[in-house]
């Protein structure tokens, strides 16, 4: 099996993998009432939920909301083998004998981090069930392995994130699970705000930013016609980087937008026409 910590969690120049809060402050564009909201639950120890497309901002989110609130953040990438033993921690060979080595969840909970479990229903069941003592009023992690219980530190807080009808629905959260929730609704920002975050992103001109956020509306309508994933703004900022750098705008949406998001034939004709009718080189 793979090391513990390689795979799935953010690394940083601290220790263990944890990341601590940045000096500059992770951009990123308030479209509600979300920063005041996610504040509060961290005040008041509140497991949060977030729920919104690929690419709609999600981690940036709680990016900037660790650097606010002056907190260490734990990232989890959530996967099929992601187990609970992943989370909490194992015991490792050593040359010197059998060592006990803390999980990215263990490491939170006893620093008293953000612990940010990304596509959280992407995991086995035993990795979302071992989280549940941490999102009510216990706020204790149990470690059979060890007969450890560890109480959360101040300042732990418990963040899931998934993307609703994304996932088959025998990985759908149980209503057990989602009930620990406050949960924070995020979608593709207003045309106006996503050109904002396009070119402040991608260092693009704020025409071309427009420009294919124009063309990001009219491709998200075909996915009334099967495509089963629309244009996130992560596409768009990637697509407008390529422009900004001396790719012409049709190709860079060829490859950038265009290309990742289908393989049928038809859909990428309707795509690229959409292109040509929106896009002049």
């Amino acid at each position: 099996m793979k090391g513990l910590a390689d795979p799935i969690c953010e690394f940083s120049s601290s220790r263990q993998g944890m990341r601590q809060p940045a000096n500059v402050e992770p951009y990123y564009k308030q479209l509600g009432d979300e920063i005041d909201v996610f504040t509060q639950c961290h005040l008041h120890s509140l497991a949060v939920m977030l729920k919104g497309p690929t690419g709609c901002g999600k981690t940036r989110f709680i990016e900037h909301m660790a650097w606010r609130l002056k907190r260490p953040l734990v990232t989890v990438s959530c996967h099929d083998d992601l187990s609970a033993a992943d989370l909490v921690g194992r015991f490792l060979i050593r040359d010197n004998g059998t060592v006990w080595q803390d999980g990215p969840l263990t490491r939170a909970v006893r620093s008293g981090a953000i612990c940010y479990l990304d596509e959280v229903v992407e995991a086995r069941q035993d990795a979302v069930v071992v989280i549940h003592p941490l999102t009510d009023y216990r706020r204790i992690l149990p470690i059979d392995k060890t007969g450890e219980l560890i109480e959360a530190a101040p300042g732990f807080q418990l963040v899931i994130s998934y993307n609703p009808g994304y996932q088959h629905i025998s990985k759908d959260l149980k209503p057990s699970t989602r009930q620990r929730f406050v949960a924070l609704d995020f979608d593709f920002p207003p045309p106006d705000r996503e050109a904002e975050i396009i070119s402040h992103e991608s260092g693009a001109e704020r025409s071309v930013a427009h420009d294919l956020v124009a063309l990001a509306g009219r491709i998200r309508t075909l996915g009334d016609r099967g495509l089963a994933e629309v244009p996130s703004p992560r596409l768009l900022v990637a697509t407008a980087r390529l422009i900004a750098n001396g790719i012409a705008p049709r190709l860079a949406c060829y490859v950038g937008l265009v290309a990742p998001l289908s393989d049928d034939p038809g859909m990428i004709a309707a795509m690229r026409d959409l292109v040509d009718a929106v896009l002049i080189d």
